[in-house]
């Protein structure tokens, strides 16, 4: 059987509602502590290693709630194992692309504007007792402001699509600061 035949790809977008924050892990010294990972020419993508952990992590909430079709078998064959005692890990059958904005909007943006899809916010920790900032406690993150990036998952069969469907429907946010209100989003199939 030709295994090309079988496999698919199937395509996605991420809807972002707020704005978010995928870091570099880089910062731009005084303008901001912490920057939002950009591709060659300045515009914001989400790795495709980061996205595969957040199915991960929704397929394992699936495991745990017991939810029909979810089985440690089908996870290890979809995303891979790590062997605790080899230190070994197995590959799955899914490839993760990096989410990207739309070949069009990057054209009609040009990379000479891409930094105005990018501002930067200042996140600061309050003492309780006092209601005063904490010393050396403010910190400026680089964020992307809503947009819709696209990426797709290689390596699919048919009897994948449910479960990556239902998957993409659960997350509902992703990025730094999620409990802070960034990265609001939903991912379509």
């Amino acid at each position: 059987m030709d295994l090309t035949m079988e496999q698919e790809k199937i395509k996605y977008t991420i809807n972002f509602y707020t704005d978010w924050h995928a870091g570099s892990g880089l910062s731009a010294g005084a303008e901001a502590d912490s920057i939002v990972i950009k591709d060659a020419d300045g515009f914001p993508y989400i790795p495709g290693k980061t996205l595969k952990g957040l199915f991960v992590d929704a397929f394992q909430d699936f495991l745990l709630l017991e939810i029909e079709g979810f089985s440690k078998d089908t996870q290890k064959a979809l995303f891979g194992e790590f062997n605790e005692e080899t230190g070994v890990t197995s590959p799955g059958s899914l490839f993760f692309s990096n989410a990207t904005l739309p070949e069009a909007e990057k054209k009609a943006i040009g990379s000479d504007h891409a930094e105005f899809l990018f501002r930067t916010i200042a996140f600061t920790a309050i003492d309780s007792a006092t209601g005063v900032a904490k010393n050396t406690s403010l910190r400026t993150t680089e964020v992307c402001i809503p947009l819709e990036l696209e990426a797709y998952i290689q390596g699919t069969k048919d009897s994948d699509k449910e479960i990556l469907n239902q998957l993409a429907k659960y997350i509902r946010s992703l990025g730094a600061n999620r409990n802070r209100g960034l990265g609001r989003c939903s991912i379509k199939l």
